[in-house]
């Protein structure tokens, strides 16, 4: 792997924070302020300190607190948009998968196997529409030069091939299933905060809790969530990269936001799964109901794709409407009857598809992004999709850097510039830490490891027969910026999913922050 070398520590503490915000006070300028610290605004972040740029990105919560950490943890390679006939973004979206599988993320990023299963609902045209969107699928990958190796090649299945890989499917009629593969993230939101400490290892000023109350083409007025306190940050160029709400920093922006649920199960309620499923969505012709096993003894099941009218909160809440649906498209492919005593948690995010008006449903809008520049300066980029984050963030910077001068900023590097923990899958398969801490943390997985050697105690789990342990929660209020239980439970791992399992780590959580509290050596 190849890449601008960063300049410094990519550790993100309290510390680091305090002592950039201060002198961000005093009237530090930056080359460019970045708006929102989810994936494509921590991608903006890092494609402009790459270029040799000085960034402070901020964030009126957390890293990935807003659409990032409510994904599907898919790195799709644009099969959806293909079949809607929408090439250009489907073959942007197997590029970057591409990009993101073999060279900045393969420790985040692997290949999942995906079946759909041939039930007396799925009509033989049907079955032979979705294996002809399998093999130009393949092309695509063939297409963005991603190897065989990374990403098999798709095939048919037999009944019997079919159940043992999702047991839980109804056998009656059963013809048999389409195999195919995909990418799936170990997290989501770990992803987005690999990418934001990528970017402070590269000298930006990644700045949680700091909320935009206003923004024009030379910088904007922020706010110190913690202290109360207000101050100008002077900036040569501004990127709004806040998504669905984006509007409300720019007014021209115009969003039609879509809800995105998903439920979350546990693995014994579809026992013995070992691939993802695509239940068709009666009625639709490219549109799927997906089951996804996590390897963590939880199942998440989405998505819906419905419109949201009115202000945007901060949590969108899932309507039982959503949860219905999804309960009644289970209903037609498993033989295993789930109840809504089944669904242990459920989540929502919101889509910030950008409004041409030309479609009436929200599931008919083009994913593909678009960068704005306001009359008064602000670069503002909305739409796309987690898979192609790196490339909305590489558009953007080069709309700024030519709307504002942005000189001397060099070429866009991101492409083979390794985020942190990546290495090699022949380097990450031999290294000497449990296989759980390799694939969320890479080659990170030895220093997070050997907090154990010091601390026995913090090889615990932080619950029981869940894969996260003490050393896990340290580490994230040592490194990864992680201020308080909510940052700890919610984002930097994904045990607040499930309401019950949050409530029972709440306490380890908070004897784990205390344990971090003290001098800490930084990490490269």
């Amino acid at each position: 792997m190849t890449g601008n070398s960063p300049t410094g520590s990519s550790s993100l503490t309290a510390e680091r924070r305090a002592r950039d915000l201060a002198e961000l006070a005093v009237g530090a300028d930056v080359d460019v302020l970045v708006v929102g610290l989810g994936a494509t605004g921590a991608g903006v972040a890092l494609d402009a300190a790459s270029r040799g740029l000085t960034v402070a990105a901020v964030d009126a919560h957390d890293i990935a607190f807003g659409t990032s950490r409510w994904s599907s943890k898919l790195i799709h390679g644009g099969l959806r948009y293909l079949a809607s006939g929408h090439v250009d973004v489907a073959y942007e979206s197997a590029v970057e998968r591409g990009v993101l599988m073999e060279r900045t993320a393969p420790h985040l990023v692997h290949a999942q196997p995906f079946v759909m299963p041939l039930t007396p609902l799925t009509a033989r045209h049907q079955a032979a529409l979705a294996w002809a969107g399998l093999e130009a699928g393949d092309l695509l990958r063939s297409a963005a030069r991603t190897a065989r190796s990374t990403l098999p090649k798709p095939r048919r299945l037999s009944a019997v091939e079919t159940l043992r890989l999702a047991p839980a499917l109804r056998p009656y009629g059963l013809r048999g299933g389409l195999l195919s593969w995909d990418g799936q993230l170990t997290d989501d939101a770990r992803l987005v905060t690999a990418i934001a400490r990528t970017a402070a290892a590269h000298g930006a000023r990644i700045l949680t809790r700091v909320r935009a109350l206003s923004i024009d083409g030379s910088g904007g007025l922020v706010r110190d969530e913690l202290t109360g306190e207000s101050f100008e940050l002077r900036a040569r160029a501004v990127i709004n990269a806040t998504g669905v709400w984006a509007g409300g920093l720019v007014d021209d922006v115009r969003l039609r936001p879509s809800r995105g649920t998903h439920l979350v199960l546990r693995s014994e309620s579809l026992s013995g799964l070992a691939a993802g499923v695509h239940v068709p969505i009666p009625g639709e012709t490219s549109r799927f109901v997906l089951v996804l096993p996590q390897g963590d003894g939880r199942v998440y099941v989405g998505l819906t794709d419905e419109p949201v009218d009115g202000p945007i909160p901060d949590e969108p809440q899932v309507p039982e409407a959503d949860i219905g649906f999804l309960l009644d498209i289970l209903g037609s492919a498993f033989r295993v009857p789930l109840h809504r005593d089944d669904v242990v948690g459920a989540f929502a995010g919101l889509r910030p598809l950008l409004d041409t008006g030309e479609a009436d449903r929200t599931s008919d809008i083009s994913r593909r992004h678009a960068v704005l520049t306001s009359s008064d300066g602000v670069t503002t980029v909305v739409g796309g999709k987690l898979t192609t984050y790196r490339r909305m963030a590489q558009d953007a910077v080069d709309a700024a850097v030519t709307a504002r001068g942005l000189t001397p900023a060099g070429p866009c590097r991101t492409t083979r510039l390794p985020l942190v923990g990546a290495a090699p899958p022949s380097r990450l398969a031999h290294l000497d830490a449990p296989r759980h801490l390799v694939h969320r943390y890479g080659t990170e997985a030895l220093a997070v490891r050997a907090l154990t050697d010091v601390a026995p105690g913090l090889a615990e789990p932080v619950l029981p027969g869940y894969p996260v342990t003490m050393a896990e929660l340290v580490w994230a209020v040592r490194h990864e910026g992680a201020l308080d239980e909510d940052d700890l439970l919610d984002r930097r791992t994904r045990i607040g999913l499930i309401p019950a399992d949050r409530a029972a780590a709440l306490p380890a959580a908070r004897v784990a922050r205390e344990a971090a509290v003290g001098p800490v050596p930084p990490t490269r």
